[in-house]
């Protein structure tokens, strides 16, 4: 059985930038097999975080295909890719859809680095949208075992790595008439 992502929303006191508090409710992703464990690791990840009482106000799971961080980016972005495929029966393109969960610092970034995760893809596909994401921070599940440390390594690996800027090919459509004198 695979692990899901879950979003777990979190409502605490937060003390902002002149020293006042206020409530605030945020949302974090977690790496877990049901809804309990969901609860149970959130209730760990936040109990690091948050030095004063906070509560669980939702939990649900999130449609994320994969998750990428990135070293040096602080904001989540989800990107909705559309895989295309032809279907000989009908003829026709046929799109399914799928969400990635990519760090970047701004838009253009967050569609190079889903560029970069997608640049191995046999198939054709299209992002049609990228959007800033409110989820906060992402806390994958490792176990400490052998396997899992390797897991850990790789998604450190994967948040250390920067991509190489995508050269996107530059398409001339414009026409110019010439005209041709005969003197």
């Amino acid at each position: 059985m695979s692990a899901m992502w879950f979003e777990c929303k979190i409502k605490y006191r937060k003390t902002d930038e002149n020293g006042g508090q206020k409530v605030t409710s945020e949302p974090y992703l977690v790496d877990a097999l049901s809804y309990t464990e969901a609860e149970r690791r959130i209730n760990e990840e936040m109990a690091a975080y948050v030095s004063e009482e906070f509560k669980i106000t939702n939990i649900k799971v999130a449609n994320y295909a994969e998750i990428h961080p990135f070293e040096n980016s602080d904001r989540w972005f989800k990107s909705k890719i559309a895989m295309i495929a032809f279907d000989e029966e009908s003829g026709k393109e046929r799109k399914t859809n799928m969400y990635f969960l990519v760090q970047a610092n701004d838009v253009r970034e967050a569609y190079d680095n889903t560029m970069h995760t997608m640049q191995n893809t046999m198939g054709e596909f299209a992002i049609t949208a990228i959007n800033e994401s409110p989820i906060m921070d992402v806390f994958p599940y490792f176990s400490g075992e052998e396997d899992s440390l390797e897991q850990l390594e790789k998604f450190n690996t994967t948040k250390a790595s920067k991509p190489a800027p995508v050269e996107e090919e530059v398409i001339d459509n414009m026409e110019f008439e010439t005209e041709i004198s005969s003197n």
